[in-house]
This record gives C-alpha cells, structure tokens and sequence, in this order.
C-alpha cells in the first residue's frame, strides 16, 4: 500500500465547477487536492463551449456580410478559416496547454495531481500517476466531476475510420471541401452551419424525427429551415448504416439505402458519462449509474458530493458551476441556497439562436398540468419586421394555468439566448402571468414579442 496523506478535500475531475470547487475550498482554508488525467479547466475552454462559439462568432460575422445586399449597400464575402484557427490555438487554448489553469489552482493554494483518480472506500482515493499510486485519506469530502467523453454510436465499419469528434475538429486547421455531421444535437448543428458558411458542403444526418430534439418541435423546425436555406442537408428520421473510408473519402450508408459521400465526418452523437471505473462500488453506489442521484445540496451518499454532466442535471458549463457553488457552501458551512432545478436554461448558438428553460409542452402535459401556450411569430413583431433577412424564430410559453405562473418557454431568433433571460427569471421566480401580462416591454425590441406570446396564452 502506497503512504497515505490526509487532506480535507479531493476533488476528483477539474472541469469548469471541480477547478471552482478546488480553488475556492482551499481559499476558504481547507486543504484541497484536485485531481485530473486530462486538461484542467476540462471540455469547455478546449474543445467545447469556447472554441466552438469563436468558431460560430466567425461564421456569424460572414453571414452578416452576405446580408448587406439585402439591406443597405453591397459586400463581397472571402471565407478564410486561418485566423479561427490561430484563434482557438493561441487565445482559447494556448496551444491545449493547460499550464496557467493549473498555476491558477496552485496558486489558490490547492495541490494538482496529474492522473486517474478513483474512490477507494469511504473517505480514501487513490490517484494512479505517472510516478506511481498516490492513496488520500479525507477529512471532509470527495467532489466528483468525471465529466463526458464523445458518445461514439455502433455503427459498422466507424472505428476503423479517421473520423471527427468535437475534441479533433476543433484543432482543424484546413477545411475540407464536404463534411457529414452524424447527430442533429446542439452541437451537431452549431458546427454544421458554422463550417457551411465557410463554404463547406455540410449534410446533417439524425436518426431521430427531428433535429434537436430536447427542443420544441417548433424550434427544430425554424432551424431546420434556417440550415436548408443556406445549403445544408437535413437528413432527420434516418439511421446510419455503415460508415467506409478509402483513404480520402467517407461514405455513409443511410437506412433508407441511401448514401453519403464527403471528404471528412464529424461524429456529434452526444455524450458518454465517465462512471464506469471510479470506483462507486467502494462506496455503496451503483458501478453501472448512467448518472449520480443528488440531494439538494449535491450529495450523493455520505462524504461524497457529484457536480456537472454526471448529475444528469444538464450538461452545461453554467450547470457545473451553479452545482459547484451549492458543494462550496455546504463543505464550508454556510446555510445555502440549496439546489433548485426548476428553471434550467440553456442556448444553443444556431443562427437563429435557441433559448429554452424549464419544461417544454409536452413534458407540461405529461407532468399533469392544466397547459396554456402562447406562440408568437418574430418575423411579425415590430423587431421582426425592421430586422428583415435572418429574422427566422419564435417565443413559445408553456404555462400551468391552475397556479398561473409560467413553468416553460423558448425564445428562437437573433439572440435567442439572450431573449430568454427574462423568462429564466419568471420561470425561477414563479412571477404570476397577470404580473408579466402588466409589464412594459421596451419598443422595438425582440423581447417584446414575449408580450404577444402572453397575450396569446388567452
């Protein structure tokens, strides 16, 4: 057995909220050890939230050009990819090193241990390093934040291919000429139209009915006809088949014995919870959760908190960083607040932008609740109207009409996730209808179509 050191927390994986949870614990005065096999600071900053979106920011930046003719004058549009590129490597990851993360964490006074960590019993971990196994006997408590990796589907003749996850094609630094994107998710369609507008042939193939599923069939739908209008193949309600590669070329096989040929193919087919080899077993827990039950304050037995896409509380940054805060008032004594996941919000960066929170119609209506829903139309609001090309979306609100507060809405458009801020709030706050009903809603903005969304609730 290796010599053992006692500490007060280990925070096993440093995405986002384990590095805030890690830093901040030992700020307050603990002694921390956080523990990562990979990048601290985790998916995000390197191959996720960050990186994408400066990706998307170009891409959106070139379809605003391409609009000028249709509103005040005239521009010639010359895609180049390179300065995305020097980008996402010099400013968004410097270069996938993670050196001034873990100086960071460091210098809030926390120990960083490179290597696989794995409950080991109650209050022990062991970190198996490069140098070796390290064994932690702690004090107060164990933080895991394991993350995700790339879910990568069964589907025959894949893995055999060069294929593309999000963590490769962030680090693309010449284009191809066609791109087939397996998975009509946030991501697959945020990558899709931003490689497309810079002049990629891009198919999306889902194998559900629509794109974007967890959205309101109405949102797929405005995004749907948002890709098609700019040249981007929507293939929904069809699986794959079959993947080949013949050293330059993919080809994808389709269930409706179709196929698909493209120079490169981008695997978007969500995410795979890291629990598998954590060593649950030696707490009590399930060795086979596909997600962690937590409580209120995110613990889920004793001595042991969870944080972040293992939760099953949604796979967002922001998710991971408000569970991380509830873990650090809990392990630092302070009387919350405690965990509330009423009102989750999230935004996915198409053009047009999807805003959602809280439930969606259907899960209204399945949940038992006397549903109202009010729809409003953007390219009919005053905004709409003024906004003209790239006007596509809508505000959807989804009310439990016995208690007469919204319980769901989604806001698509030009800033769709900024647009839904407000209805975040109502949502959170259970604001009643008759008091959002009463509101000012400033002229001539995108959010006062919300107004005509409330009005049409009845």
């Amino acid at each position: 057995m290796p010599e053992s050191t006692e500490v007060d927390v280990v925070v096993i994986g440093l995405g986002p909220g384990g590095e805030h949870v890690a830093a901040s614990l030992a700020k307050a005065g603990l002694s921390v050890v956080g523990v990562d096999r990979r990048l601290v600071g985790g998916e995000c900053p390197y191959y996720g939230c960050v990186p994408s979106k400066m990706m998307i920011r170009a891409a959106d930046a070139l379809q605003e050009a391409r609009r000028v003719s249709s509103l005040g004058g005239s521009a010639e549009v010359t895609p180049d990819w390179t300065p995305v590129a020097d980008r996402i490597r010099d400013e968004a990851t410097d270069d996938w090193d993670d050196i001034v993360a873990v100086e960071r964490l460091e210098r809030a006074g926390a120990e960083f241990v490179r290597g696989t960590g794995r409950l080991a019993g109650p209050g022990r971990v062991q970190v198996e390093t490069a140098d070796g196994v390290r064994d932690f006997v702690v004090r107060r408590g164990v933080v895991l934040n394991t993350g995700t990796e790339p879910a990568v589907p069964p589907i025959d003749g894949l893995a055999a291919t060069p294929y593309w996850t999000n963590r490769d094609v962030v680090q693309v630094r010449d284009l191809p000429a066609s791109l087939v994107v397996i998975g009509g998710g946030a991501i697959g369609c945020e990558l899709a139209q931003a490689f497309a507008r810079f002049g990629v042939d891009v198919t999306v193939v889902e194998g559900a009915e629509r794109i974007l599923g967890p959205e309101e069939p109405e949102a797929s739908a405005v995004v749907a006809e948002a890709l098609e209008a700019e040249g981007i193949g929507v293939r929904a309600g069809v699986g794959v088949t079959g993947v080949a590669h013949d050293g330059s070329a993919f080809t994808v096989g389709l269930a409706d014995g179709t196929s698909i040929g493209a120079e490169a193919l981008l695997v978007a087919a969500g995410r795979r919870n890291n629990l598998g080899d954590i060593g649950l077993d030696t707490v009590g827990l399930d060795p086979s959760a596909r997600v962690l039950d937590t409580d209120e304050r995110a613990r889920v037995t004793d001595g042991v908190w969870a944080i972040g896409d293992i939760t099953g509380k949604g796979a967002f940054t922001h998710m991971s960083m408000y569970q991380a805060n509830v873990v650090i008032r809990d392990l630092t004594g302070e009387d919350g607040p405690w965990a509330d996941y009423r009102a989750v919000a999230r935004a996915t960066f198409t053009d047009p932008e999807v805003g959602s929170v809280g439930m969606t119609e259907q899960q209204a209506r399945d949940a038992g609740l006397n549903v109202g829903v009010g729809l409003a139309k953007l390219p009919d609001s005053s905004r709409g109207w003024l906004h003209k090309v790239g006007n596509h979306g809508l505000i959807k609100v989804v009310a439990d009409l016995d208690r007469g507060v919204l319980v769901g809405a989604t806001a698509v458009g030009p800033s769709g996730g900024e647009i839904i801020g407000m209805l975040v709030t109502a949502v959170h706050a259970e604001v009643p209808l008759a008091t959002l009903k009463g509101m000012h809603f400033a002229y001539p903005t995108f959010h006062r179509a919300i107004e005509i969304a409330l009005g049409d609730l009845g």
